[in-house]
């Protein structure tokens, strides 16, 4: 699985060392074309009459290449170009030479006319909004009611920010080339996209590693090889003890379902430690999970002074009061693994500096955080930091806080302090509801439990997390999510070529 993510820039600099180990521009072009060509007649039947609107750069090369192709294998092709021919230079000027149907003016434009159009107008390099008589071509491409497939990005879409720069195109299937772009995944580019087609015009694997790449597509293929399976000769405490703390009276559920999803997750052992108050409302609903006193943030200190626990997750229904603020001070000071969520960093609004210098003395360096946008902005509060596209800001809040950051959401960005980052795609439309937020932080802790390092664990937690809410698809509520976890962890066993009998992975390679 290709899981590397290549910026605007990481793509260009992937050309240009192809182009100079030897394989022409032109045949990168030819190529691309190729693969739009192919994508178009899967999808459209043979008489479907096709429209190809190009642009004036190496996009347009593209797609005066499928054109041609289009028509050569029988469709009804028209072609409109965006601006004069003589503009075209270098290999987007040879394709259009050899392109021999005519060349047709925007103001021609009728999209009524046709069955498909290829939208070849801009790539993923598009830096600019988009104005004038292009917006107006693209407004007519939306308003045309004919599907389309988009060359490498649907023109309007920023290919590192996903971003609509003014306006975009609308495709239902978009072909891009070598690897896909954070602006694939990234909202609303990814809505825009349609599905995602990755075509291999020549760019070795190689190129793509010397080039550097440090963003993935979230999944197991990323984290596979550091997940925690149990064996037969492994015992609960192998798979590590979690604590999880509980908020005052009345405020208990969340932290409930946060210890419940920890569990289900791989922890060996979960307990609530819960305030005295609500002692008795968390004792009469846990089972599994065990209840521990704890009278305070000294209190909390002495429970996890044991070894035998290994991770604190906290946030949840916490409170924002001065108790709450000594409790994740002491959970940062144990040495323990840390997830920080909800209340956890509403306590730090404003102050994500305090924050960060709390979480860079903490002796094991393993604290990850689970924002939302809200929590996120109010930790940043007059911090321009909060401001830009999403994958800059949780990078960056990553470097500052020196903490693993997971900005919640349809396209979670999980981010590290070392600049490496993931982009998470599975999480369905219903599990934006309320509690799901505490489920993940409850897994995320499950996943630092059994020995996880932060980042692998914070991408392992956003995945299963998405998956189950697949798993328990449309009307689901936060406590169907720990429920689905067996059967989402079941098939990633197999996946990852687990015998579910006695734990025993597969060699690579057997």
């Amino acid at each position: 699985m290709l899981i590397e993510l290549l910026s605007v820039a990481e793509m260009a600099e992937a050309d240009r060392r192809t182009i100079a180990a030897g394989t022409p521009g032109l045949t990168l072009m030819d190529r691309a074309g190729v693969a739009v060509a192919d994508a178009a007649a899967r999808r459209f039947p043979l008489a479907t009459p096709g429209l190809v609107v190009c642009g004036p750069g190496n996009n347009g090369g593209d797609g005066f290449v499928a054109a041609r192709l289009l028509a050569q294998r029988g469709y009804p092709m028209r072609l409109i170009l965006l601006g004069p021919r003589e503009r075209l230079t270098g290999d987007a000027a040879e394709s259009a030479a050899r392109f021999r149907g005519e060349i047709e003016p925007p103001e021609v434009f009728d999209g009524v006319r046709a069955g498909f159009i290829v939208d070849a107008l801009f790539g993923a390099g598009l830096d600019r909004p988009i104005e004038g008589a292009a917006a107006d071509l693209i407004a007519r491409i939306n308003g045309a009611g004919v599907p389309v497939v988009a060359v490498d990005l649907p023109s309007g879409i920023n290919g590192d920010t996903g971003q609509v720069m003014g306006v975009a195109v609308r495709a239902v299937e978009t072909v891009t080339f070598c690897r896909r772009k954070p602006g694939h995944l990234l909202l609303p580019g990814r809505i825009q996209c349609g599905r995602v087609r990755v075509a291999d015009i020549g760019i070795t694997d190689e190129t793509v590693t010397a080039v550097g790449p440090s963003l993935y597509a979230n999944g197991p293929a990323l984290w596979g090889d550091r997940f925690f399976v149990p064996t037969l000769i492994d015992h609960k405490y192998v798979r590590g003890h979690a604590v999880l703390v509980s908020g005052p009276r009345g405020r208990t559920g969340a932290i409930r379902m946060a210890a419940r999803a920890a569990l289900r997750a791989g922890a060996g052992l979960v307990t609530v430690a819960s305030p005295l108050d609500a002692l008795d409302e968390n004792a009469g609903v846990l089972t599994a999970v065990m209840v521990r006193p704890v009278a305070g943030a000294a209190a909390l200190s002495d429970l996890i002074a044991d070894e035998r626990f290994r991770a604190v997750g906290l946030g949840p229904a916490l409170g924002t009061g001065p108790e709450a603020a000594a409790l994740v001070d002491a959970a940062l000071a144990s040495g323990r693994a840390v997830v920080l969520d909800a209340d956890a960093l509403t306590l730090f609004s404003g102050r994500a500096g305090d924050l960060a210098h709390r979480i860079k003395a903490q002796p094991a360096r393993l604290v990850v955080i689970t924002p939302h946008e809200g929590e996120f902005a109010r930790l940043f509060l007059g911090d321009p930091l909060k401001h830009g596209p999403k994958l800059d800001r949780a990078r960056r809040a990553a470097a500052r806080l020196g903490a693993v950051v997971v900005l919640k959401g349809g396209d979670s960005v999980i981010a590290a302090p070392d600049g490496r980052a993931a982009i998470t795609e599975n999480a369905p439309p219903w599990l934006a509801t309320a509690g799901s937020g505490d489920v993940l932080a409850g897994i995320a802790t499950a996943m630092l439990c059994q020995g996880m390092p932060a980042f692998e664990a914070a991408c392992a937690a956003t995945w299963l997390h998405g998956e189950s809410g697949r798993e328990a698809g449309p009307g689901l509520i936060a406590e169907d999510l720990p429920e689905a976890l067996p059967r989402v962890t079941r098939a990633l066993y197999e996946q990852l070529d687990v015998d579910l009998l006695t734990g025993w992975r597969t060699p690579p390679g057997e």
